[in-house]
């Protein structure tokens, strides 16, 4: 059986809206996955530097 290459991190409801962050299993980056009013979209998730987020193994 193949592992999952997406997994939720966290999730949040927002003003109508849900922001997911999930993690990329093979390379271990954060992405915010957002939902709702009409609107959605994924993007890598940033730190304070303005570098990716990334999960170490």
């Amino acid at each position: 059986m193949r592992d999952k290459r997406f997994v939720l991190k966290s999730k949040q409801h927002l003003s109508g809206g849900i922001i997911k962050i999930v993690v990329d299993t093979q390379t271990g980056v954060n992405y915010v996955m957002t939902s709702g009013l009409g609107m959605s979209g994924m993007t890598p998730l940033l730190d304070q530097d303005g570098k990716v987020v990334i999960d170490k193994s």
